[in-house]
């Protein structure tokens, strides 16, 4: 059994800290307020942010797993979520003298700024133009380089249970689609990212850094017109006027899951078609 504490115990880590205790590992999930959390995770209240986390952390920590959410604020909310948050965590592990065996981080698929179409894997050139992807890596050197071992799983487009957003701008005629070549959207159902994760931590020398997609880079286009088939509504409109793509949108590059997979590792929802199929069909009966 392994000491385990998930730091920003959110979307993911409520996810990845029940896969963890069902196979009987000890899992604290650490958030300003736990009250929430499931039986099978053991609530630690406490702010990444604080200057005394080294007195609130438990000792023996075996793994680490930092999921924390920027939950909006702009770029004061991502520098506090993924560069302060991480420095301020190892400093308290400094402190109290913890050794871990690893430190995961949940980064994101931002600090790769391709967006010509073109496959990006782990060894693609990370040169972020938007301070989120520049933050990011900020997060990802400072685990890196603390002497702490740590792997770093950059998802993309985390989606599942309770996010609807796509699903329902289909249902409602407000999605819309964008005139040209295929632009590449990349995606990951929640449950494969908690699922990577545990699969991780069971190894024993993962790589530094890994690329957390599924199995199929999706054009946008392609996408909202499965899922309106599926719903039964109309095809999404063209965008009015050939405006150009949203921030969101913009995105246009095939991140590769082959490393990762080369680990042993198989989804869950190889793609978007099996993940939503489940989301629709549970809304559906609710």
């Amino acid at each position: 059994m392994a000491s385990v504490l998930i730091v920003g115990c959110g979307y993911v880590g409520v996810a990845l800290g029940a896969v963890l205790a069902a196979e009987g590992h000890l899992v604290r999930g650490m958030r300003r307020n736990p009250d929430n959390l499931p039986d099978s995770i053991t609530p630690l209240r406490a702010d990444v942010h604080a200057k005394d986390l080294s007195n609130l952390l438990p000792d023996g920590l075996d793994f680490i797993f930092y999921t924390l959410s920027s939950g909006g604020g702009g770029e004061a909310g991502y520098r506090a979520a993924y560069a302060d948050g991480p420095k301020n965590l190892l400093k308290a592990i400094d402190k109290k003298g913890e050794k871990p065996g690893r430190i995961f981080f949940t980064s994101s698929t931002a600090v790769y700024a391709q967006t010509d179409g073109g496959l990006v894997d782990e060894e693609s050139p990370a040169q972020p133009t938007h301070y989120s992807g520049r933050i990011l890596l900020e997060g990802e050197r400072a685990f890196l380089e603390s002497g702490h071992p740590a792997t770093i799983l950059r998802l993309s487009g985390i989606y599942g249970p309770g996010r609807t957003r796509l699903i329902d701008a289909v249902r409602s005629g407000k999605a819309e689609v964008q005139e040209g070549p295929p632009r590449f959207t990349n995606r990951i159902h929640r449950d494969d990212c908690a699922g990577v994760l545990a699969h991780l931590m069971k190894m024993d020398a993962p790589d530094e850094i890994y690329v957390g997609v599924d199995d199929e880079p999706a054009d946008r286009r392609k996408v909202l017109n499965w899922l309106a088939e599926r719903l039964g509504v109309p095809q999404p409109r063209e965008a009015a006027g050939g405006e150009a793509p949203s921030a969101r949108t913009a995105t246009n590059k095939r991140c590769s899951n082959a490393r990762l997979k080369a680990t042993g590792y198989r989804f869950l929802y190889p793609s978007y078609r099996e993940g939503y199929a489940e989301m629709i069909a549970e809304m559906e009966t609710t």
